[in-house]
């Protein structure tokens, strides 16, 4: 049995300490936390296979037979849209000889998942249906032979998978964390109906960092004046290490006076959500849903993230911008211009992570940092739910 972690193997050594600074600084993680490749894969045991992951948008599978894979903790997962119109997941594993079923990252599986090793057949709601030489064996249970199915549930439009048959639902998964970034205000989450918008543009980032690492920075805007100059430019409040108590308003954040869209220029190029009210205009919000996304709300677009961490120093990130449907199809609306500014701020984003990411292993962050005043609120409660996984038995 894997050793288990407990959570003071992740805290420096100033969380024992009574130094002055404690009521002004709270501790980082140790540098291990970001370079143990240990550490990364029990982290796929304890996070990543018991917590939802997001793994694409429902429109990528948008008709019977379509399917995407993706690599959820130590296993490979193909979720596949039936011949009912229902989404369903499996592990990406022939029930024969374990070969791999979908060997491209989407596609469209027909009418049946077939195996290319041995050409065993599967239905799309994962029953097998036969296989060659099925006279030999003929006396089988089919459904013993069954894909194995994992829970699979759509949220505005976003598919997310689950390893854990005993998890709760995925609403009431990320609903609180909805909750504590809108103040208990979802009604807003609901004007952007994210459900019916599509992907306008994807960007994918290869970087070079520790998946906490981006994920500890999406959290803080302490570094926003430093290092992303459009986006403070676009939004001044993001200039002020910290806008309130929480280390963020929960009534979003307002556009710069005289721009007029979340745009590299500050021009409108898209036309506002229609779900939208006119106080819900130019104005940003900001999330992370986890255990692998964010998710950015503005008047004309949404912004999505997904983050698929490969080793214990590499992460990919996807990045959609969602419109509706008629504006991604019509050639009187440019996206180019939103997408440049948070383009921006990705790879401004990833360029610090990876700034980092070699010192994890110094011996000066042996024992980790600290978070600053206007850095430790937010980044804190996510460690809390970082240890507490971490620290139960796999």
């Amino acid at each position: 049995m894997t050793q288990t972690i407990e959570p003071r193997e992740f805290a420096s050594d100033q969380a024992g300490s009574s130094s002055p600074t404690d009521d002004v600084f709270a501790p980082t993680l140790a540098g291990e936390a970001y370079t143990s490749q240990d550490i990364f894969e029990q982290e796929l045991v304890r996070i990543f296979e018991r917590e939802w992951v997001y793994v694409g948008r429902a429109e990528e599978i948008a008709r019977k037979g379509d399917f995407l894979r993706a690599d959820v903790g130590r296993e490979s997962v193909i979720v596949v849209r039936g011949r009912d119109e229902q989404i369903r997941g499996f592990l990406n594993v022939c029930r024969h000889r374990g070969a791999r079923l979908c060997l491209e990252q989407r596609g469209n599986a027909g009418n049946a998942i077939r195996c290319p090793y041995h050409a065993w057949s599967y239905r799309l709601d994962g029953g097998l249906i036969t296989a060659p030489n099925w006279e030999a064996m003929a006396s089988i249970d089919k459904a013993e032979r069954s894909l194995v199915e994992v829970r699979t549930e759509v949220w505005n439009g976003m598919v997310w998978v689950n390893l854990d048959d005993d998890a709760g639902p995925l609403a009431d998964y990320l609903q609180p964390q909805v909750a504590h970034r809108l103040g208990d205000n979802l009604e807003v989450l609901e004007r952007y109906d994210i459900a019916n918008l599509v992907v306008g543009k994807r960007v994918v980032y290869e970087v070079e960092a520790n998946w906490k690492l981006i994920f500890e920075n999406f959290q803080e805007c302490y570094h926003c004046g430093t290092i992303h100059p459009e986006l403070v430019e676009a939004i001044p409040a993001f200039q002020a290490s910290d806008t309130s108590a929480n280390g963020y308003d929960t009534d979003g954040y307002y556009f710069a006076e005289g721009r007029e869209g979340f745009t590299l220029s500050g021009k409108r190029s898209l036309p506002r959500l229609p779900g939208l009210r006119e106080d819900d205009d130019l104005k940003y919000f900001g999330m992370t849903l986890r255990s692998n996304a964010f998710l950015s709300l503005t008047p004309d677009h949404v912004i999505t993230h997904k983050f698929e961490p490969i080793s214990a120093t590499r992460t990919r990130a996807v990045c959609d911008w969602l419109v509706p449907a008629e504006v991604a199809a019509s050639e009187d609306h440019d996206l180019s211009d939103a997408v440049a500014l948070f383009d921006a701020v990705n790879k401004q984003d990833f360029d610090a992570a990876e700034w980092c990411q070699p010192n994890m292993s110094s011996r000066v962050y042996r024992d980790g940092g600290v978070l600053a005043p206007a850095e430790k609120l937010q980044i804190s409660l996510w460690y809390d739910w970082y240890r507490d996984l971490m620290a139960r038995e796999s």
